[in-house]
């Protein structure tokens, strides 16, 4: 694919090279593809493109963290992988058809998100000196159909960072909205942070014809405007494992007041080629290539950890009711509110470890908001997030 939108999805999203379909449990159909005949390679900069198996080097940390309670559990399989596996030298692609892009506005926006410049943090990097861990949340212009809340952390040089995201199915996303939790790595010049990639889970029934709770991963190059999509639906991500398929439903996930799951996102460059690989756990999905990007090869600028509802109708009356994160609020904590804990950054120091300064950030306080919350002292932090949507306080 060009690296301007084109006006037709390409055939192979629709109908790819395909070795085996898999049936999963969960209704997707799963193709294995020829790693060398995946969508990737479509795109200009990847023409001759060396593909690189695996990371020269550890993806950040191997420690675990789980709540005091001990009642947090790691998500690691996905369903479709209990009908069978893909064979050697395919990778696994969730098939799209027409009617999944038949609900979108237009072919060129399927699995794209809207224009968003993230400049608000380069205010923040100015003024660094003043961000800390209890910082007042910021408020600048912003797009006026999306709306976040987050945690984030400035810097110059990060090479990679991970999370443990709790996992939830939120019930009540709009069928034209959709509901993250997630992690963005961003880079860019002085007037906006135009390169950004991420990963985590959503609810997106536009793209995916349902309601149910998905990993994914995203990438673009000039702030969401003519580049980049969701998982493999356009050039750019090179996947390389057969055992993880991007856009694949995540189950078990959490119930209020019951048992508790999380997903592992790491994102971290690999130092001799300069790509960005994507993990969950210690599954290894794939990397972003380096000559895709301006920036990032450079290291990424800023990092951020929260939720995203995409809305027509966010900042406005009457609001959206697609909630974010569990749906509650994130003064009701472990085994209600969704969060973020064992954040790690990687930086100069070669080291993970939890970023300091962290800043937080809410466009719409009485809608979506987050509180960092810790048990003592020196027990990790839980950066809790998210929201009901419309309510009383968000009309």
């Amino acid at each position: 694919m060009n690296s301007t939108r084109s006006t037709e999805i390409p055939e192979r999203v629709l109908y790819p090279y395909i070795e085996i379909p898999e049936w999963s449990e969960d209704g997707d159909i799963i193709y294995c593809v020829d790693i060398y005949k995946q969508p990737a390679f479509d795109h200009p900069a990847l023409r001759n493109h060396k593909l690189q198996m695996k990371p020269s080097m550890e993806l950040g940390s191997r420690e675990t963290n789980s709540p005091n309670d001990g009642s947090s559990k790691l998500v690691t399989s996905q369903i479709w992988t209990q009908s069978g596996q893909c064979p050697v030298g395919t990778i696994p692609i969730r098939r799209v058809s027409r009617e999944d892009i038949s609900r979108t506005s237009s072919p060129s926006s399927f699995g794209r998100k809207p224009p968003h410049i993230y400049n608000t943090l380069e205010k923040a990097h100015q003024h660094k000196a003043n961000t800390n861990s209890t910082a007042g949340k910021k408020h600048n212009p912003r797009p006026k159909n999306r709306s976040e809340a987050m945690f984030f952390a400035v810097g110059s040089n990060y090479l990679g960072a991970q999370t443990n995201i709790n996992v939830w199915n939120p019930s009540g996303v709009q069928k034209s909205d959709y509901s993250s939790a997630q992690m963005w790595l961003l880079a860019g010049d002085q007037s906006e942070m135009s390169e950004v990639i991420e990963a985590g889970w959503m609810v997106n029934p536009r793209v995916f014809g349902d309601n149910r709770t998905r990993f994914f991963a995203y990438w673009t190059k000039d702030a969401y405007r003519k580049t980049g999509c969701i998982n493999l639906l356009c050039s750019g991500f090179v996947q390389t494992s057969k055992h993880l398929a991007l856009g694949a439903a995540i189950e078990p996930v959490s119930s209020s007041g019951h048992e508790q799951y999380y997903i592992t996102v790491k994102i971290y460059q690999d130092l001799q080629s300069k790509n960005w690989w994507l993990a969950s756990h210690d599954n290894v999905y794939g990397y972003w290539p380096s000559a895709i990007f301006k920036h990032l090869p450079q290291g990424a600028t800023a990092v951020q950890w929260g939720g995203e509802v995409y809305s027509r109708n966010v900042r406005k009356k009457p609001h959206t009711k697609t909630p974010m994160g569990s749906g509650e609020s994130p003064i009701q904590l472990f085994g209600k509110a969704c969060y973020h804990t064992f954040i790690r950054i990687k930086d100069a120091s070669m080291q993970p470890k939890y970023p300091m300064p962290l800043a937080e950030f809410s466009d719409e306080n009485q809608c979506y908001t987050t509180i960092l919350h810790k048990e003592t002292n020196v027990s990790e932090p839980y950066l809790y997030f998210g929201g009901s949507g419309q309510s009383p306080l968000c009309r």
